[in-house]
């Protein structure tokens, strides 16, 4: 494919440095000559210096015949923009837009983003999806990592293996015998650094992260079979009220509303607008770095201390303080790509990559074949991917154990009628089944090829 990106930063710097090794002809524009520089050393891609909205800078950079325009600026209004004159001046079949302020996304102005108005065909909200992700987390104490898919029936668990771990040391091929009906499948082990797709015959071992593909009813049953029963957090200090911890603020008093929240911002001004806008949450205006803050918090006393400002160190260091200080548990907001390997050793509990979640959301329109979703796995080394199956894959009305799967890729859950099915060596998929793969980055397109609508569809 042939892709115009606008905004070198840590997102569109990310999305190239995933869609360049993938293969594709990447272009990417940047006012900051410095960051233009960055790109062209590091990556193989074209770099433009200018404004991504401009007319001629896009055409410098192949917008004419682009098959996809990203927009990731600082900017939600110069993101909108280049999606127009994408659309109005090249005709570039999609475009994805990065868009922050909730004004532009209330739901009365639903029709902003038609195609006869701004015509962006996905709109992505950072702060909601991580928001969302926050939510989920704190639903679900004991994961690492939760995501959703074929309409939230199946969820993806991250789960670390502890010293404690009831099943360590226990043949994978083990599990369905001692816990039937559980539907859980291990899809994926990340274990001292290399993230593998394990046999049958794998044990688990202490210290693994495992990705364990699971009905949504039976996730907890899971979480506790992996030595996970921690309870749902009813304390919750939050360190940052912008957009993202004002958003997690929000949703626990409308969603738990027996929660109790408490928000540390270090902006008087900030924190004196969202004391306004919320109803039941305390606001200490300080630095969620100061231990006196903490205990004015009560920190002692609380669930779970969730980091969210915009510095990664300052997030770390925060959780680290919590829990000393006798808070539970943490969770925090990571950018940086080199800190989650770390973030066990760094006393992090579970955290939140905004960058992983924008590629992700990105990747599902760059997959071809029928991709439902995607969810981009220890940056970028794997790929969970929903897809459906078409009357012509070759995947379809075959038992599992004679497809012959390239190792590296492991079906997790097939979802029949919106309802999951068992997944074991005698099942077949059918035609429009949503089946949920894993995936090592290296087999992905071999996953595509298993989805794409073959001639004889037609």
């Amino acid at each position: 494919m042939r892709i115009v990106i606008c905004g070198a930063g840590q997102v569109g710097f990310g999305i190239a440095e995933r869609l360049a090794g993938e293969g594709h002809d990447v272009s990417v524009i940047d006012l900051s000559p410095q960051l233009i520089a960055n790109v062209r050393d590091q990556l193989d891609v074209r770099g433009v210096i200018g404004h991504g909205a401009h007319p001629s800078v896009l055409a410098s950079a192949g917008a004419e015949n682009a098959d996809l325009l990203i927009a990731v600026t600082q900017s939600d209004e110069v993101n909108m923009v280049a999606c127009q004159v994408g659309h109005s001046i090249f005709q570039v079949p999609t475009k994805i837009a990065r868009v922050r302020a909730q004004s532009y996304l209330n739901p009365v102005y639903s029709d902003l983003f038609a195609r006869d108005n701004l015509p962006i065909d996905v709109v992505i909200s950072p702060e909601i999806e991580v928001g969302e992700m926050v939510m989920r987390r704190l639903s679900l104490p004991g994961a690492v990592e939760t995501v959703r898919f074929a309409d939230d029936k199946i969820i993806v668990v991250g789960i670390l293996c502890l010293e404690d771990c009831p099943v360590v040391d226990t043949p994978l091929k083990q599990l369905t015998d001692l816990f039937p009906n559980l539907g859980a499948v291990v899809t994926g082990v990340f274990r001292h650094g290399t993230l593998i797709v394990p046999h049958s015959d794998e044990m688990l071992r202490v210290d693994d992260l495992v990705y364990v593909v699971v009905p949504r009813e039976q996730v907890r049953r899971t979480l506790v079979i992996f030595g996970h029963d921690e309870p749902k957090a009813s304390r919750v200090v939050i360190a940052g009220g912008g957009n993202i911890g004002f958003y997690v603020a929000q949703q626990l008093e409308k969603r738990e509303p027996s929660t109790k929240v408490k928000i540390v911002e270090s902006s008087r001004q900030r924190a004196l607008y969202i004391a306004d806008a919320l109803h039941k949450t305390v606001i200490l205006n300080g630095s969620a770095l100061d231990q006196a803050v903490l205990r004015e918090a009560d920190i002692e006393d609380a669930d779970t201390m969730v980091a969210l400002t915009n510095d990664d160190q300052a997030n770390i260091i925060a959780c680290v303080m919590a829990k000393t200080l006798g808070c539970a548990r943490n969770l925090s907001l990571i950018n940086n790509v080199s800190y989650p390997a770390l973030a066990n050793a760094l006393g992090i509990d579970a955290y939140v990559n905004p960058r992983a979640v924008t590629i992700s959301r990105v990747l599902r329109h760059v997959r071809r074949g029928r991709i439902e979703s995607v969810h981009s796995l220890q940056n970028g080394s794997a790929e969970v991917i929903e897809a459906e199956a078409l009357e012509t894959s070759l995947l379809v009305g075959r038992p599992l154990r004679s497809l012959e799967l390239p190792d590296g890729v492991r079906v997790g859950a097939i979802v029949r009628r919106g309802k999951p099915i068992e997944v074991n060596g005698d099942t077949q998929i059918l035609a429009r089944d949503r089946v949920v793969m894993f995936a090592l980055a290296e087999k992905v397109h071999q996953v595509e090829q298993m989805f794409r609508v073959s001639l004889e569809f037609f």
